[in-house]
């Protein structure tokens, strides 16, 4: 237990770390609710001598009125503070979570592949999303309120003592079984709040796979089981938030019942006081009576507000642990390269490569191979060869365990890690376009290419009459994942974004496995224009479309099993030779 309070209180203090940049508007933030605390007590003690003096004592109006115009200029005072206040700690929190949104998205888009390929898509949304707005609420209601209440707690008390100390005792009879309340409901809150957290995790995750995946869902007639798996889900977050609730109804009623006994003793002690007074001394009594009776309203406040306040500290702290967690991870792309000036018109080399995904299940087995430069090297095999795995290693999309990968005499681990992917475009069978237009998808939001050369580009490709004729050309929207266009459209809106790039390198990632004839032909089209002065990789299972490929290498199970042109291998009756007699069986 103490090893778990420990590190909360770790993950606070870094929380708090990042208001740093912000010392001056967390000054006045601050300044406005300390302020505000000592403001707040002193009320009930200018209420309490304004009874005694111009009301019991002395019945004088003027006295009276300018007493209630000093009470009332207090309130306004206390207004704007609380406006003050709230405003500076809101926008405070503000700042705080947008860089703490930057740095973790930041850090999210510099891990390796890996790190996606075991991490579902929802839990990272919870992170960026719904977690960091917890976080908010520490430095906009959570931190501030309860430096406020804590403050105003202790003067409350110093002015209830040094006015009767007898009986303030007697009114804070109850304040140790409130404690011991706090404590109880502030244990329950942060089990409720672990499991509330995953329970939105969980939801998340289920709705995000579950929408992305819809057309399977729909396909395979899955949807009476994924909803029962949603309710089973849907029912754990209810009740997570139903323990909270849980807490949160018993908890509040003890402390209204508490000050309720407070008020009541007060009575008692009044009504054991005013035994054999005189009528005078009695009256002498009502101003400390109703000080301490609006004391023991502010003295329940803070401490009602404290746990509030207090499960917005931990429900922060708890959701912080979340990013911390992601921030602290060392999954990123190691960018130590320096060369920013490299020849890639050059031959590219594998030195005895060797790559596992998982531990030592390598997927290729000491690979040493030469694509010239310029030409067109084809990768063929089954699935699970390993084709597209050395695509990844090539982009560095992933980081292969033994050997080395050379652009010349270069390895690519020299090579900055933006300037060598800006260098290297690839187009792969599954296109993804981001819900926005056709100009942004190809352009992908640089600026430096123009509206002109997306055009001149989309006619070198084939596709400039199609995009034409869709409402807004160039500007329509084409709809998350690009969903109203159809497959070849999509295709060939990936090769004039390849086009655009100008790269030196060209990968083609089985572009044309999943398209019709007639789309097929604009790419082949295409792909002899981008191809054309360029070092290209092509993996294709359509053995049609790389015959004419300058090398073909034939892979199985991670090995180089023999390479050549399309007729050399064709000869030598190898694992080419099966290969296409499969897909081109002559029919008698």
């Amino acid at each position: 237990m103490s090893e778990k309070k420990g590190l909360n209180t770790l993950v606070f203090r870094r929380l708090l770390s990042h208001a740093k940049p912000y010392r001056g508007l967390f000054a006045l933030a601050v300044f406005c609710t300390i302020t505000l605390s000592f403001i707040g007590p002193l009320r009930p003690k200018l209420i309490g001598e304004m009874v005694d003096k111009y009301i019991v004592k002395s019945q004088d109006s003027v006295q009276l009125l300018n007493w209630t115009l000093v009470i009332i200029a207090l309130l306004v005072i206390e207004g704007l503070l609380q406006f003050a206040g709230s405003y500076l700690s809101n926008l405070l929190a503000q700042n705080i979570i947008r860089d703490i949104r930057k740095k973790l998205v930041g850090h999210v888009l510099s891990f390796r592949m890996r790190y996606f390929d075991r991490t579902p898509i929802g839990a990272l949304v919870t992170r960026v999303v719904s977690d960091l707005e917890a976080i908010t609420e520490v430095f906009s209601s959570g931190l501030m309120d309860i430096v406020g209440d804590m403050i105003s707690l202790i003067f409350v008390l110093i002015l209830m003592f040094v006015s009767n100390w007898e009986l303030s005792l007697m009114t804070l009879v109850p304040i140790p079984l409130l404690i011991i309340a706090t404590r109880i409901f502030a244990k329950a809150m942060r089990k409720s709040f672990q499991l509330e957290r995953a329970q939105v995790t969980k939801l998340n995750t289920f709705v995000q796979e579950r929408i992305s995946g819809m057309s399977i869902v729909q396909m395979f007639n899955r949807e009476k089981q994924e909803y029962k798996k949603f309710e089973e889900i849907n029912k754990g977050h209810r009740q997570a938030h139903v323990n909270a609730v849980w807490a949160n109804s018993i908890f509040f009623p003890v402390v209204e019942m508490l000050s309720s006994l407070s008020i009541a003793l007060l009575l008692v002690w009044g009504a054991l006081k005013v035994e054999g007074k005189t009528s005078e001394e009695i009256r002498n009594m009502y101003g400390e009576i109703i000080a301490f009776t609006l004391w023991i309203y502010q003295l329940y406040r803070p401490i009602r507000q404290l746990a509030d306040k207090f499960n917005v500290l931990q429900r922060g702290t708890v959701r912080a642990e979340r990013v911390f967690e992601i921030l602290d991870h060392q999954e990123n792309i190691q960018n130590k390269g320096q060369i920013a000036d490299c020849n890639f018109n050059q031959d590219i080399r594998f030195d005895h490569v060797s790559f596992a995904y998982i531990d030592d299940q390598f997927v290729l087995k000491d690979i040493n191979l030469t694509i010239p430069a310029g030409k067109i090297v084809a990768f063929v095999g089954a699935t699970g060869a390993g084709k597209s795995t050395i695509v990844n290693l090539l982009g560095r999309f992933y980081e292969f365990q033994e050997g080395t990968i050379s652009i010349g005499d270069t390895s690519i681990n020299d090579i900055e890690l933006n300037y060598l992917r800006k260098n290297i475009a690839i187009v792969l069978q599954d296109v993804f376009l981001f819900s926005d237009t056709i100009h942004n998808n190809i352009t992908l939001g640089d600026p430096a290419i123009s509206r002109e050369e997306v055009i001149q580009a989309a006619k070198e490709v084939g596709a400039h009459d199609f995009i034409e004729k869709l409402p807004g050309g160039y500007d329509y929207q084409v709809g998350e994942r690009g969903v109203v266009l159809s497959v070849g459209q999509r295709q060939l809106l990936s090769f004039i974004r390849a086009y655009v790039y100008n790269p030196h390198i060209l990968i083609l990632d089985e572009a044309t496995s999943s398209i019709d004839n007639e789309s097929e032909e604009l790419i082949q089209k295409a792909t002899a224009k981008l191809t054309k002065g360029r070092t290209s990789i092509v993996i294709a299972h359509r053995l049609s479309t790389i015959q004419q490929a300058d090398m073909i290498v034939v892979l199985e199970r991670g090995e180089v099993m023999e390479k050549g042109t399309h007729h050399e291998l064709l000869k030598s009756g190898g694992y080419y030779r099966k290969l296409y007699d499969m897909q081109f069986i002559e029919k008698k």
